[in-house]
């Protein structure tokens, strides 16, 4: 049943090391600081705008968690903390409420608690029946397409028919009256596909690249046969190399997500062009512990962007966006080979 399979997912997640063992590249990008910022750290504005609505910060608890009954608590508490620091929140898969009602609170309870909050619903590219419902179950401001073949390849009841999933994301586009970001699950967004997902309609691009949880990992303590799981554990494009090849290849704002764990790892994802970043598993740990746990992280996350800001001169995130800093070592050389030119980011 799908909601056995969210609760497996949780208490992997809460109890099993699930991260990349190799690293999102973010150690390979390097900020340039400035002896003479000549700015204000207490007038330093981290706020944004994302579709009508002013966050105060460019964080976003990406999609985690609902439909199971486990779920509701933690996405009651993730709900608070979003509605009271003013940043984004995304559900996980929508599609267990939909064939089952009775697990429509674990994701309604966002909405009642986060009345205010940048919302963002979630279902699978192929699932273009279930679009309507799911924005109007949570009174969406975003619908969230989820791309995850990694998941499914190693899954023993995983979906592995990957065709026709443009034309599905470009019917979804069109069947619903929010915007429409298209988000990978932890293994990147390619330069390709990236513009492939522009050319289907999608609003915005969560590129959640590898260096975070492995989904790969997370289904190898599901499986009997943990051989594929093991093998495909680090997969994927890491989240700085996914990040650089997105923004630098399409025209729509773009989320770095993928092991980003601390605002020093923000604003190099900003730096390199990204428009917000997420944050999931930080979240579901600090979920289980409450509201004090969640305001730590968050402030945390705030504070530390605030003084990178504060090191490389930048008054807001559109100063960050254009600060200067050197890509290096195996980011370098991947975005290289792969035709991008890292020597603009130097001296900008």
């Amino acid at each position: 049943m799908i909601s056995d399979r969210k609760l497996e997912h949780l208490l992997i997640c809460k109890n099993y090391d699930v991260n990349y063992k190799k690293t999102t590249g973010f150690e390979d990008i390097e900020l340039i600081h400035r002896a003479l910022p000549e700015i204000n750290k207490e007038e330093i504005d981290i706020s944004t705008e994302v579709f009508g609505k002013k966050l105060e910060s460019p964080l976003f608890i990406t999609a985690i968690t609902g439909g199971h009954p486990s779920a509701k608590n933690i996405n009651k508490e993730l709900a608070i903390i979003a509605d009271n620091k003013k940043i984004g929140l995304g559900l996980g898969s929508q599609r267990a409420a939909i064939v089952n009602p009775d697990l429509n609170d674990t994701y309604t309870v966002v909405r009642d608690y986060a009345p205010d909050a940048l919302l963002l619903g979630n279902i699978g590219a192929p699932q273009i029946d279930l679009a309507e419902d799911a924005v109007e179950m949570l009174d969406a401001d975003i619908l969230a397409i989820h791309l995850n073949p990694l998941q499914e390849s190693i899954q023993p009841e995983g979906d592995v028919n990957a065709t026709g999933i443009v034309d599905s994301i470009s019917e979804i586009v069109n069947s619903v009256s929010v915007p429409v970001m298209a988000k990978e699950t932890g293994t990147g967004i390619s330069s390709e596909d990236a513009i492939s997902l522009e050319n289907a309609g999608v609003n915005f691009i969560d590129v959640e690249g590898a260096g975070g949880t492995s989904w790969a990992a997370v289904e190898t303590y599901r499986g009997e046969d943990r051989y594929l799981g093991e093998l495909f554990w680090d997969w994927g494009i890491p989240t700085a190399v996914s990040t650089a090849e997105v923004v630098n290849s399409v025209s729509v704002p773009v989320i770095s997500s993928g092991g980003i764990r601390s605002g020093l790892d923000a604003a190099k994802a900003i730096a390199l062009g990204a428009d917000a970043v997420g944050m999931a598993l930080p979240a579901l740990q600090g979920a289980y512990k409450g509201q004090e746990e969640l305001v730590k992280l968050v402030d945390r996350f705030n504070e530390s962007l605030k003084i990178a800001m504060f090191l490389v001169g930048a008054h807001n995130l559109e100063e960050l966006k254009n600060s200067n800093l050197i890509i290096k070592g195996e980011t370098k050389e991947w975005l290289e080979a792969r035709g991008f030119d890292t020597k603009k980011y130097a001296k900008r």
